[in-house]
């Protein structure tokens, strides 16, 4: 007995001894634990944390928006952070968007969310928007905002352009070129993705507020992001009032649809073509003579700014806020803007950059905004 004891005791000491000895090369030749880790500064010392970009729809528009989100990752010290920026391409619709909020509000990992609303009147997307800023996810708006009388409690802050005053920059610019042609009045259509939009809608009544009485609003059409029905919009719209003067494009590829539908029934001249953005597309448009003149805004720094902005949000970085809206609290200091351009083929035109404010409006020929969208490496604004 005394014997089969002293060996089980053995036996067990050795097992103690391997079994520590095991554990201690595990130990040895595993990875440094996280909680280990020398401290850093920021979110980097947490896990890794995503800012989300959610579009409207898809248009080349997004792409230079989202040269700016990479230009403001780098800028702002992103990685540092522990933070990656990334852009999620909605499918046009309202149903896209809820989803997609949604589906974030599951994942831990989202520290920020910036959307260009579809629907400025929609309770859904509204809804979706409280519930994640609920949850702790900072989340703004950018390009396209909620219904601001409704809706201003779904997010803290507006990035993008004033569209009232972008509107009103496109009419007085048509006008211009309206009256350069001799025409005192006469009927004009808008078109847009949807007519609902608070973008859409706030530029057409800015269009239609600079055009004044003398011209007379004739339809706005929507398209649903249907590129097929965009310029199926422009074929009706012209067959349907024999008085219209001026077409007024409202988003991005709206502008090559007009010139596309003007160039294959060979009735260019007679319309004024005034349009907003500058895709690609729209810019060959112009250089071949099939459009007036453009109203620019600025995606690229409209991307840089949402990544500064969700990142001094998410860091508490409240003097950077700060700086960002320094009317906070006052009658629409929750808004930043980002610029607008006035874009027209050349120094002939005769849109004049006397008629705007140089505060607000950037007046540049075609080859100076190709020359602009050459620095920055990009094909569209």
């Amino acid at each position: 007995m005394h014997g089969s004891r002293f060996w089980r005791a053995i036996g067990a000491c050795l097992v103690m001894a391997l079994v520590g000895c095991s554990q201690q090369v595990a130990r040895q030749e595993a990875p440094q634990a996280a909680e280990d880790a020398p401290p850093a500064a920021g979110l980097k010392a947490q896990a890794a944390k995503r800012f989300i970009f959610i579009t409207n729809g898809d248009d080349p528009f997004w792409d230079a928006l989202l040269s700016g989100l990479k230009e403001g990752e780098k800028r702002f010290g992103c990685a540092a952070a522990g933070i990656s920026v990334s852009r999620d391409v909605n499918n046009a619709s309202a149903e896209g968007q809820i989803e997609r909020l949604r589906q974030y509000a599951t994942q831990d990992d989202i520290a920020g969310i910036a959307i260009s609303v579809i629907q400025a009147d929609n309770k859904a997307i509204a809804d979706e928007m409280k519930k994640l800023q609920a949850k702790g996810v900072k989340l703004i708006t950018v390009d396209g905002d909620v219904n601001r009388g409704t809706f201003r409690d779904a997010r803290p802050y507006y990035i993008g352009t004033d569209n009232m005053v972008g509107g009103r920059t496109l009419g007085t610019a048509a006008r211009a070129v309206l009256e350069a042609k001799g025409l005192k009045g006469g009927g004009y259509a808008q078109f847009a993705g949807f007519t609902d939009n608070d973008n859409a809608r706030s530029r057409m009544d800015g269009v239609r507020e600079a055009l004044g009485a003398a011209f007379t609003e004739r339809d706005r059409m929507a398209d649903e992001m249907d590129l097929p029905r965009a310029r199926d919009n422009v074929r009706n719209a012209i067959q349907n009032h024999g008085d219209l003067a001026a077409l007024v494009g409202i988003w991005a590829y709206n502008a090559p649809a007009i010139a596309d539908v003007l160039s294959e029934s060979g009735s260019r001249n007679r319309y004024v073509v005034a349009t907003f953005d500058a895709a690609d597309l729209a810019i060959g448009q112009m250089e071949k003579g099939n459009i007036d003149v453009m109203v620019v805004q600025n995606p690229f720094e409209m991307g840089v700014r949402t990544v500064r902005l969700l990142k001094a949000m998410v860091e508490n970085d409240e003097a950077t806020v700060a700086e960002m809206f320094p009317r906070a609290g006052e009658p629409d200091g929750d808004i930043h803007t980002t610029g607008l351009r006035v874009v027209v083929p050349a120094a002939t035109s005769p849109v004049k950059a006397e008629l705007f404010d140089p505060e607000v409006v950037e007046f540049m020929t075609l080859s100076e905004f190709r020359a602009w969208l050459a620095k920055y490496n990009l094909t569209s604004s």
